[in-house]
């Protein structure tokens, strides 16, 4: 079971780095939500549905892709915890380049909850701005 789990984050953070909601949607349960830890505009639950229509605007977001680096990723029963980093440029051009660890809890192989720990400062600096002119958050934040 840890190394069909294992495999089962690793495809979704390449198909979160890719752009590929088909991908995603197949690593994700029914019931899915991704929770962003933290203070900041990027605070809070995501959906299973948005989390899939996230994936897919990726590619419009970071043309280059996310170009995720997966470096440990530690599996105990349904629990994963993976760190990587990602490498992008915005549609506007701007560098992104973070650090994740990211918790996933699955349930028959599926991914159930993600908790997700990032600099979020740096990403309402180079991605707030442009998921907000994608019409895809409000320039308010989500808190």
């Amino acid at each position: 079971m840890n190394e069909r789990n294992k495999v089962t984050v690793v495809r979704f953070i390449n198909a979160m780095s890719e752009g590929d909601a088909a991908a995603a949607d197949e690593c994700l349960a029914p019931d899915a939500v991704a929770v962003t830890k933290g203070f900041s505009k990027f605070t809070g639950s995501t959906p299973r549905d948005d989390i899939v229509a996230l994936v897919g605007s990726m590619k419009a977001l970071m043309p280059t892709g996310l170009r995720a680096r997966i470096g440990t990723v530690i599996a105990e029963g349904d629990f994963v915890a993976a760190e990587f980093e990602g490498d992008a440029l915005t549609g506007d051009g701007v560098p992104y380049r973070n650090q994740y660890c990211m918790m996933f809890t699955l349930r028959d192989g599926k991914i159930v909850r993600s908790h997700e720990y990032f600099c979020t400062r740096h990403a309402e600096e180079a991605l707030w701005p442009v998921l907000v002119k994608a019409g895809m958050l409000p320039e308010e934040g989500r808190i």
